[in-house]
């Protein structure tokens, strides 16, 4: 029995194994979900600006569908919205729980709306979206740079431009009326509306997806869902 029980006893036992497998693979599981993931961005370093401008000026009209949150002192509107933008035409129809709840016209510099506007809201609206989505259209200016932006002016806007997105980053614009239009934008994302239809140099294969565009205490924050190009 003794010599039984022995031989029971010197058999190798399989959990010590069992158990360094488990955690050698819990410590390449943990490794692989902490190392840090390579992130798209758009990459366009080497392209000079006045071939990228005109490129981008050959586009007819944005169309976007958007998230749009609308905030004065401490209230706050959000909902969707679908707009429509040329140099000469901007149709704005604004969704509440799935029902039009507001529409803003402008062609020609003349606006309409339901409900009325005041001049705050229309310039936020027209001027502030306008702008933020033509970004490109700006005429005789002038260009300073540094490391890493391009500063584009004109008489009544300043444009700053990512040398190596060549994407738009922020705008300051001067209105009529003397108060200044701020436009900052963030999160770039590929253009998925019309990715198969773009080279894959395209400057139009990304854009900025987060914008914030404020005037005095009026502040509209944008999330761009999706946005197709029609070109001349």
């Amino acid at each position: 029995m003794n010599s039984s029980g022995s031989g029971q006893g010197s058999a190798p036992s399989t959990q010590p194994l069992l158990f360094r497998l488990l955690a050698s693979g819990l410590c390449v599981l943990l490794l692989i979900s902490c190392a840090p993931k390579q992130i798209e961005r758009p990459a366009h370093a080497g392209v000079a600006l006045e071939d990228a401008l005109a490129a981008l000026k050959a586009v007819d009209a944005v169309e976007a569908v958007l998230s749009i949150d609308y905030e004065k002192s401490d209230s706050v509107m959000s909902g969707d919205a679908f707009l429509k933008v040329s140099e000469s035409m901007l149709t704005l129809r604004l969704y509440y729980l799935g029902f039009l709840a507001g529409e803003v016209t402008e062609e020609n510099g003349v606006v309409k709306s339901k409900p009325k506007l005041d001049r705050n809201k229309s310039a936020i609206l027209v001027d502030g979206l306008k702008n933020s989505f033509l970004w490109w259209n700006i005429d005789h200016y002038t260009v300073q740079e540094n490391e890493t932006a391009y500063i584009v002016r004109n008489y009544n806007r300043r444009l700053v431009i990512s040398k190596e997105t060549l994407l738009p980053v922020e705008q300051t614009i001067e209105l009529d009326s003397g108060d200044k239009l701020s436009i900052s934008y963030d999160v770039p994302v590929k253009n998925t509306e019309q990715a198969l239809s773009l080279a894959a140099d395209s400057l139009l294969q990304w854009y900025q997806s987060h914008l914030t565009i404020q005037l005095k205490k009026h502040v509209v924050r944008v999330k761009v869902k999706s946005l197709a190009y029609q070109k001349f």
